[in-house]
Order: C-alpha cells, then structure tokens, then sequence
C-alpha cells in the first residue's frame, strides 16, 4: 500500500444477530467516515409467529455471499481492497450469528485481510455517534434483544438504566403476533402505523424500578385482556395505549440519566427507534437546554 492511502480503512462488516442480515463497506480517512455500502436482508415470517434461530440462520446462510457480492459491487472495490473484515460477535441468536462469523473468518483466512469481532451494541451505538455528529450524548438504546440508557463516563461505556426482564422489542413483537399484525417490515412500525388511529387510552401497567424498567408485567397483562378488551376498545386503542406506556417509561428514565450527566444530546439507537420515540423524546432534550 502506498505511503498516502497508510491513513486510509476500508472496512467490510457482517451483522447476523437476529431476522436480519446485512453487509456493509465503510471507508474511514484521517478521521472522517463515508457508507460505501449498506446492503442488507430480512427475514420475515407469517403474522402471529416470530423467528427461530433455525430458520434465521438457513435464511441468512442463503442469502451471505450475495451480500458480499454485492456490497462490493456497490462500493466498486474488490475484496482484495479491503483493510479489514469485521463481524458481529454478539449478544445475539447464536445460529444466525455463527453465519456471518463463518463467512467472515473464511474470508479473513483465504485473503489474509485482519478480522475483528464486534460488539453488538457498541456497534449501534458508535454507528449513530458517526453519522448524527453527537459529541457525548445520552445513548437509549432500544430493541428485539436489549433496552439499555448507556451513558460514557470513566473512560466507558456504563449503564445507567436497564430493563429487569424482557427487551421492549421483544414486548411489541409478541404483543403484535396477539394483535395479529404482519412482521413485515417489522412488528414494531406496524403497531406504530395502528396506533396513529388510536383515539383513546387503556389503562396499562407502568413499572419503573429507579433507573430500570419492566416490560414482562405489561405483556401479561395484554395476554389476559387483550380478548375482552377488544370488545370495548379499538385494535388500534390498544396499540397506541401501549406505546404511550412503553415510550413514557423509557423517557422518563433517559430525562433522569441526562440530568445526572449534565448531557444536553440523547441517541437513540437500535430497532426500536421509531420516529414517534423520537418525537416523543425531543420533550426533555429541550426541557433540559432551556434550564441549563
């Protein structure tokens, strides 16, 4: 490699952890970042189920080299080309996660190019940092697998606030397949289209332990009801009922963490990331710039 491109990586990622599978190409030079490439493929099952690892996995094993086809492609570079090859190592489902290690690692060995396993959330989290230009923001990060308002602090990254059971995606994802809302393109999106027709509020439980949260208690509760109260509510009643609940606790608890570090920017990372929660955030963002 030439003296002047010695500042310059080109690096090709594999994410495999959960329904879907995607492969990207960054290019980063003395400090500045560009997206390449952003290909990707979802895995998506009849209403009323959710995904097995199983099937995630021969899913993803289908569809792998396509990706790595065409990202290249897309980036208008060969694999020789690239400075290093990364993957996800977790937390994730196992099985579809060990396809793109495989791949990532046979890579890595036929072409000599230097791999790095990479943490899930840290990955979401520096992802989001690149592209909006946030300097040391509140991060909520929200998905099918974690809920967590992570803070940097120390030299790392801490957690400020977490859920005590279930992730919130996984919450609507199963709160979805009782309402027998379609997965595609994603369980979370279409409860959040159904509840822009809600008109009117079900009293939901609301459980904030200090800085952590329950989502499990709010699930039941659904499980029980949801029949009987379809007699008097709207499927889309219900829908923005639990919204509300379930962004109301997450605010409440990143508003705490934001005015514990002084922070003035809050991230919100991860799948769950819809555009009401980010609406419905802005609130203590701008409270919190007013009073500083």
């Amino acid at each position: 490699m030439a003296s002047h491109e010695r500042d310059v990586i080109i690096a090709l990622g594999m994410e495999s952890s959960a329904n879907k599978i995607g492969v990207g190409i960054m290019k980063h030079v003395n400090g500045q970042s560009e997206v390449l490439a952003n290909v990707r493929r979802t895995y998506v099952t009849p209403p009323g189920t959710g995904f097995l690892p199983k099937d995630t996995a021969k899913h993803h094993r289908t569809h792998v080299i396509a990706l790595v086809k065409e990202a290249l492609a897309e980036a208008k570079l060969r694999i020789q080309d690239l400075t290093v090859i990364c993957f996800t190592k977790g937390p994730g489902m196992g099985g579809p996660l060990h396809v793109s290690a495989l791949i990532a690692r046979t890579l890595s060995l036929m072409y000599n190019i230097p791999l790095v396993g990479v943490n899930h959330c840290i990955g979401h989290i520096e992802m989001g940092r690149m592209i909006t230009g946030a300097e040391n923001p509140v991060v909520l990060y929200v998905s099918g697998g974690n809920t967590q308002v992570i803070a940097y602090a120390e030299r790392r990254y801490q957690i400020f606030g977490e859920t005590l059971d279930i992730a919130i995606g996984n919450c609507l994802d199963r709160f979805a397949r009782i309402m027998g809302l379609p997965n595609d393109p994603a369980p979370g999106y279409n409860i959040e289209q159904c509840a822009k027709k809600g008109t009117r509020f079900v009293d939901l439980p609301y459980t904030v332990k200090g800085m952590d949260m329950s989502f499990s208690g709010i699930l039941s509760h659904l499980e029980k009801t949801a029949k009987q109260s379809l007699s008097e509510y709207s499927k889309e009643d219900l829908c923005f009922s639990l919204q509300e609940n379930l962004f109301a606790m997450l605010v409440e608890v990143t508003e705490r963490a934001m005015a514990h570090v002084g922070a003035r920017e809050v991230l919100i990372v991860g799948g769950v990331g819809s555009e009401y929660l980010q609406w419905a955030q802005k609130t203590p963002c701008s409270i919190n710039e007013f009073y500083r």
